[in-house]
C-alpha cells in the first residue's frame, strides 16, 4: 500500500444543522410533564416574510405571509423563530410540540395547502431577506435553506381561522441539542400548491395587538430524553458513492427508491454520497426524494442516519447532491459551482479524526465547465480540515484531463486500489466502469495522512432479469482511519 504524506490543518467548518427527522428517535417515558406556551413577541417568538424579485434585498419583519408564484416578485415565505433554548432545559424529553398561527386575511382561493418546514440556518428578524439570512451572510440558496417538511395543513381564506402544525420531531431534536449549539426552533411556512395570484395568505404576526391571535408554540416535555445509540466504533470507514438516476429510476424506467435503498443497505456503508436527488420532480411524482431515501434507509438498517441535501433553487433536473452518515454531523456547508452545479460538504468525527466528506456532480456536456468546477471545488476544499474525501459523478473518464487535474492533489481510490491489487469489480466489467466508462470517483487528499486505502469495489446490481435500480453502478471505497 502506498504511503501518504502527512496532512496540513485547515479550518474546521462552523457548526451546522442536521436533518430533524433523522435525529428524532424514541424518548424515555417521563413521570412529570411540563407545558410551555411561547407567544411573547421579541422574547419568545419573532417572525419575518421573505420575497424575491425586486424585493430580494428588502427586510419585512412586520408581515407574516405565504404566497405561491412562479414569479419571485410575488412569491412569499413566512419565517418564525421560537426561543426553546432558554425556556426548556437542554435534554428534556419533548413529547409534543404544536405550532398554531391565525389567518389575518386571504385572497380568493378558499383553501391552500401550507407546509411547515425546518429552517436549517439561523436568521435575524430585522435583517433577513430573500437573499440574506442576516447582514453579510447570504442564504446558500436564495429564498432560504430548508430541511424536511414537518407537517402540512389546509388553510382557508377566512380571517380568524386557526391552523396548527405538528412540529414535535424538530423541537425534540432542537431541545436535545442535536442540531448544534443553538437550541432555537426555526420554522418556515410555504404554500405547496400551484402558482396563482389568489394564493395569498397573511397570518397574525407576533407583535399584533390581538394577543389571542399571535403565533403560539405549545411544547410538552418531561424527564430526560434517551441518548441516541452510540455511533459505530473502530477504524474502518466504508464510503459509498452512487448516482441514483433521479432518486431511483431503474433501467426499466420505473422510479423505485425501495429497490435502490435495499441495495444500499446490503453494502453496509458508513457514509454515502448520492447524486441526482431532488425534491418534487416529475420522475418521482413530486415526492421529496431525500426524505424518502433517509426514511427507507433507517427502516432497512435499523440505524440512525444523519443527512444533508443541496440543490439549486427551483431545480428539478436531477442535479441535487445528498450525503448520509452514520455519525453525527459536526458541520455542513454547501457550495455553488459554475455550469449550474453544486457541492455539499459535511464534517464528522471518526476514530478521533475529523473527516470532511464532499458530494458533487459535475457538468455532463462541457470539459471546460468541468475543469472550472474542479478548480472551484479544490480551491474551496483547501479551507477544509483534513482528512478530506470527495465523491461524485465527474462525467469524465479516468483517462481525462479532469481526472488528471484532480490527481494533482487527490488520489483516485479505484485507480490506487487497482494498482495495489485491491480493486474488485465483476465479470465483464473488470475496468470498474460505473456507466459509459469509469466516470464516478471517490477521491482522497494527498495530505490525508490518516487515511489508508484498503480497497475499492464496483457492484453488480442486476436482478434476475438484468434490471438495475439506476443507470449508474455504485462504487465503494474502504479506508482505515489511523
Amino acid at each position: 500500500m502506498r504511503t501518504r504524506t502527512s496532512g496540513r490543518n485547515g479550518r474546521v467548518l462552523t457548526r451546522a444543522l442536521m436533518s430533524a427527522l433523522a435525529l428524532a428517535g424514541a424518548a424515555s417515558a417521563a413521570s412529570a410533564q411540563t407545558t410551555v406556551t411561547l407567544s411573547q413577541p421579541t422574547t419568545q417568538v419573532v417572525s419575518a416574510t421573505v420575497r424575491g424579485g425586486t424585493y430580494a434585498t428588502q427586510n419585512d419583519q412586520w408581515t407574516l405571509a405565504t404566497r405561491a408564484s412562479d414569479n419571485l416578485e410575488y412569491n412569499r415565505r413566512a419565517l418564525l423563530k421560537f426561543d426553546t433554548e432558554t425556556t426548556i432545559p437542554k435534554g428534556s424529553n419533548v413529547t409534543s410540540a404544536l405550532m398554531t398561527v391565525t389567518v389575518k386575511s386571504g385572497s380568493a382561493d378558499a383553501s391552500r395547502t401550507i407546509g411547515a418546514f425546518q429552517t436549517s440556518l439561523s436568521w435575524t428578524e430585522t435583517e433577513v431577506t430573500w437573499k440574506q439570512r442576516r447582514n453579510g451572510d447570504n442564504w446558500p440558496t436564495p429564498g432560504g435553506d430548508y430541511g424536511s417538511k414537518l407537517d402540512d395543513a389546509v388553510v382557508s381564506n377566512t380571517a380568524g381561522t386557526k391552523v396548527t402544525f405538528d412540529v414535535t420531531a424538530l423541537v425534540k431534536a432542537v431541545v436535545a441539542g442535536e442540531l448544534g449549539s443553538s437550541r432555537y426552533t426555526r420554522i418556515a411556512l410555504m404554500d405547496l400548491e400551484g402558482s396563482t395570484s389568489d394564493s395569498y395568505r397573511e397570518y397574525v404576526a407576533p407583535n399584533d395587538s390581538n394577543t389571542a391571535a399571535r403565533p403560539v408554540l405549545k411544547v410538552v416535555y418531561g424527564g430526560t430524553a434517551t441518548a441516541p445509540p452510540a455511533p459505530p466504533s473502530g477504524s474502518t470507514l466504508r464510503v459509498l458513492h452512487w448516482n441514483t438516476h433521479h432518486g431511483g429510476v431503474g433501467s426499466d424506467g420505473v422510479w423505485d427508491p425501495d429497490r435502490l435503498v435495499t441495495w444500499i443497505a446490503k453494502f453496509n456503508p458508513d457514509v454515502i454520497s448520492l447524486n441526482e436527488m431532488e425534491r418534487n420532480d416529475s420522475w418521482s411524482q413530486n415526492t421529496d426524494e431525500p426524505v424518502t431515501i433517509a426514511a427507507l434507509l433507517k427502516q432497512k438498517t435499523g440505524k440512525a442516519w444523519y443527512w444533508k441535501f443541496q440543490t439549486l433553487s427551483g431545480s428539478s433536473s436531477g442535479i441535487g447532491n445528498m450525503i448520509l452518515s452514520r455519525f453525527p454531523l459536526d458541520a455542513s456547508e454547501p457550495r455553488l459551482l459554475s455550469g449550474g452545479r453544486s457541492a455539499i460538504d459535511v464534517a464528522f468525527t471518526f476514530n478521533g479524526r475529523t473527516i470532511n466528506f464532499t458530494s458533487t456532480h459535475l457538468h455532463p456536456d462541457s470539459s471546460s465547465y468541468r475543469l472550472t468546477e474542479i478548480g472551484e471545488l479544490t480551491s474551496w476544499e483547501l479551507g477544509l480540515a483534513q482528512q478530506r474525501i470527495i465523491a461524485g459523478d465527474f462525467n469524465a473518464t479516468y483517462t481525462s484531463t479532469e481526472n488528471a487535474t484532480m490527481k494533482k492533489t487527490y488520489y483516485d481510490s479505484w485507480g490506487e486500489a487497482q494498482a495495489d491489487g485491491t480493486a474488485v469489480a465483476y465479470a465483464g466489467n473488470t475496468a470498474g466502469n460505473t456507466r459509459n466508462g469509469r466516470i464516478d470517483f471517490i477521491y482522497f487528499s494527498h495530505d490525508a495522512g490518516n487515511l489508508v486505502l484498503k480497497g475499492s469495489q464496483v457492484y453488480d446490481t442486476r436482478d434476475a432479469n438484468g434490471v438495475t435500480p439506476s443507470d449508474h453502478k455504485p462504487l465503494m471505497s474502504v479506508f482505515t482511519v489511523k
